[in-house]
Parts: structure tokens; sequence; C-alpha cells
């Protein structure tokens, strides 16, 4: 018996350990939102784990208990009985759930909304949720200022930034646990959220709201920067792509430029204006692609290029069987100078 409680202890604390851990842990909170999030969290948890382990005993009592016969507990004792059932049935959830409104809506009332967020400076950069990667447009300057790129958030560490939320198809949530809380993208509406890192750091979160088939694979990354760095980073976003320097990039810009690639990505500074699929301008420069799903190196990008529909199926990308093994290198040597 003494080894069937320490396994189900060693159990329990393994599934505990590993339900706090993780990149997307709400109880380890970046920025100032996401503390006082979590500090509600820890409270529901803390209190909802005493409720449990109370119950928890008095089963086990209730089932540890010497039984008694039919003729010892008849005829029930409809006094005692009605108080257990008054007190520790209806009085004691009560109490409970009141005080959980009641932190709920004090936590709530932390955040901007209605009047206050309209009041709210325009925002730093606008998110469109598509199915299933994230387009971003950074709103900072004039028109001819607006950057606009993929799936890859950059913001200035210390600082908060409002970020617009838009879709064009169906209904998105924006979550990125460390940072905030979720935020639907709802079609015809426009929504916002305030964000802002302590520190330098990169944040993992992704939609939290069934969007279809991928959309476990519509993943979203947040790189605070120290301000300067930002800065540095949005200059070199808003220049216009590179030319090819090596002989393979620049047979793979003329194989990028003649083929189907220009009637769905834009590449800033040549030919391709596409507007159904990422911004490719500076696809180089980002840690992951396919929404996220993949390391940005040399095979994936191949693999992306030539086999999206078996990577991710249903998305919009085609499978691009039309290259031969020489000419996806060159594409792939274009598309990683684009920087």
């Amino acid at each position: 018996m003494r080894r069937t409680w320490r396994s189900i202890g060693l159990a329990a604390a393994a599934v505990g350990v590993t339900a706090c851990g993780g990149p997307q842990n709400m109880l380890a909170p970046g920025g100032p939102a996401a503390r006082t999030l979590a500090s509600t969290g820890w409270f529901v948890l803390i209190t909802f784990s005493a409720v449990t382990v109370v119950m928890w005993i008095l089963i086990l009592w209730l089932a540890l208990r010497r039984k008694g016969s039919l003729a010892e507990h008849a005829p029930w004792d409809a006094g005692g009985g009605m108080t257990w059932i008054s007190v520790g049935g209806m009085a004691i959830p009560i109490v409970i759930l009141a005080v959980m409104f009641v932190v709920t809506l004090k936590t709530m009332s932390a955040f901007p909304m209605g009047d206050d967020e309209m009041r709210a400076p325009p925002p730093l950069l606008r998110v469109i949720g598509h199915q299933w990667w994230w387009e971003l447009q950074y709103l900072q300057g004039g028109e001819t200022q607006v950057v606009v790129t993929a799936n890859e958030i950059h913001i200035p560490a210390g600082r908060p930034v409002d970020i617009e939320l838009r879709t064009v198809d169906v209904i998105h949530s924006f979550w990125v646990p460390e940072l905030h809380g979720k935020v639907d993208l709802i079609p015809g509406k426009v929504n916002r959220i305030r964000v802002q890192a302590d520190h330098p750091q990169t944040f993992r979160g992704e939609c939290a709201e069934f969007c279809g088939p991928q959309h476990a694979k519509m993943i979203l990354l947040v790189q605070a920067d120290a301000p300067d760095q930002f800065q540095t980073w949005l200059a070199a976003q808003r220049a216009e792509s590179i030319e090819p320097m090596t002989p393979e990039a620049v047979r793979g810009q003329a194989l990028v430029m003649s083929r189907a690639c220009v009637l769905c990505h834009t590449i800033r500074g040549t030919d391709a204006h596409g507007l159904v699929g990422p911004d490719l301008t500076h696809i180089g420069s980002r840690q992951r692609i396919a929404g996220n799903a993949l390391e940005n190196n040399t095979g994936n990008l191949a693999g992306w290029v030539t086999h999206a529909q078996t990577i991710k199926p249903y998305a919009r990308m085609p499978n691009l069987s039309v290259f031969t093994g020489a000419e996806l290198r060159d594409v792939v040597a274009y598309l990683q100078t684009l920087r």
C-alpha cells in the first residue's frame, strides 16, 4: 500500500512539474500585464488545489471509515444531513465562487477598455490573422515608412506597445501567455492589446482559437529587443531587398521572378508584388518559416518551397515541383540572401 501511494505521489508531482514548464508558461510572466494575470492565476490555482485536497480527504475518509449496518444508520438523520448539504454543498462553494468573481473583476479593471481603449495612442503595430500565419504591419512613421513582415514580432523591451488586431478570414486569437492574456481577432471588428516586455527575450505565442486544420501550426514569436537594437532592426526592415551577389543567388532571383512566386509574394525592390502570402523581402532574417512551424534553415526552406502541402496541408502555399534540384538550390540561396 505504501509503495502504491508513493507511486501516485510521484506521478502527481511529475504531472505538476510538466504543467508548469514549457515556453508558454502564464505563471512565469515577462511583463506587467502578464504579472497581473499570473497573480490571479496563482490565487485560483492555490485555492482550487486546496479545495481538491480537502475533497479527496473527505472522499478517503468516507471510503475507509467503518461502514456499519443499515439498522445503525436508519432512519437517516435529516437534521445533521441537511446541515452538511447546506454548508458543504451550498454555502462554502458560494463563498469561494463569490471571492473568485470579485478577484476576476479587479483583474479586469487593470486593463483599458471602452473609452480608455479609444483614448489610447495610435498603435505601433497591426497584426492581421490569416489561415494560418500572421501578417505584421509596423505603422510607425508615414506611409512610406510602413514595414510589412510575417510571424515574428519585434518590440522594444521596457516600453508599452499598442497592437491593433484584425483578421481577413475567420476568428483567430492573439495569445502570448508570458506577455498578456488572449484577445480575439474577429471578422469586421478591430481589437487592441497592449504588451510590454521587462527585458530582451524571445516569447512564444500562438493562435488560441480553433481556426482550421492547421490551427496548431499558427505560431507567433515575439522578440523583445533593447530599444536601440529595435530601431536598428526596424530601419533594416524598411530597406528594400538587396541585389544578389553570388552566381547561385542571381540565378535564384531570375527563377523566382519568372515563376508563380511573384503572384503570391512581395519582395520589395523587385517585380514581385503579390499580396496572397507573406512578404519575403527579409525572409532570410527570420528565425522560423511556415507560420513558425519550421526552423529557417536550408533543408526546411527547400522542403517548404517544394512540398508545402505535405508539411502543412490546406495551407495556401502550393507544392512547387517545377524546380530541378539545381534550380531549387539556387532559389534557396537567393531567399537566404534576403535579410
